[in-house]
């Protein structure tokens, strides 16, 4: 498969001008900080009060918002997990954030997508192997699905933003 649909962006993801943004949320799908807050920030308190009327979300699970004052009509709310050494699952865990938020997309037929370093931040997730799952389920997922016309990886800064090149240089 072609990875031309996968767009690798460094930059504020909530200005991106997609059909959906991916919060890095946390299971109580409160304002956090982190992309999380700023998600929260920029969209303005409706989000806030249609997140606390979800009940929350699970780990590995994900959950769809309007976008209120954001660019973005939607936000997909994605709860990745804090690592704890690589033994509490995780990499399953994460893969199945990313298959979730992914599969949300496609439920909605939404076109565009954009992704921050799910789990990478405040839950400590190692950058790297963060990125190698992200880039394997989008590749996965990209592959049997031809809803989505563009995945956008959004990366807070270069260094981030190599390690995604690097990922998706590399054939699964």
């Amino acid at each position: 498969m072609s990875d031309s649909r996968i767009a690798i962006e460094v930059g504020d993801l909530t200005r991106l001008r997609v059909d959906a943004l991916v919060n890095a949320a946390n299971a109580q799908l409160e304002a956090g900080g982190g992309v999380c807050g700023a998600i929260h920030r920029a969209a303005g308190a409706e989000l806030l009060r249609e997140c606390r009327a979800l009940g929350g979300c699970p780990t590995g699970e994900a959950r769809l918002t309007r976008g209120y004052a954001l660019p973005a009509p939607w936000v997909i709310h994605a709860v990745g997990p804090v690592w704890h050494g690589g033994d509490a699952q995780e990499d399953a865990l994460l893969v199945s954030a990313y298959r979730a938020s992914l599969a949300l997309a496609e439920a909605h037929k939404l076109n565009s997508i954009a992704f921050p370093a799910i789990s990478t931040g405040i839950y400590g997730f190692p950058l790297e192997r963060a990125t190698g799952i992200a880039v394997r389920t989008v590749r996965e997922h990209l592959a049997t699905h031809a809803g989505l016309e563009r995945v956008i990886l959004c990366c807070f800064d270069e260094r981030t933003a190599d390690v995604y090149r690097q990922a998706l240089a590399t054939p699964n």
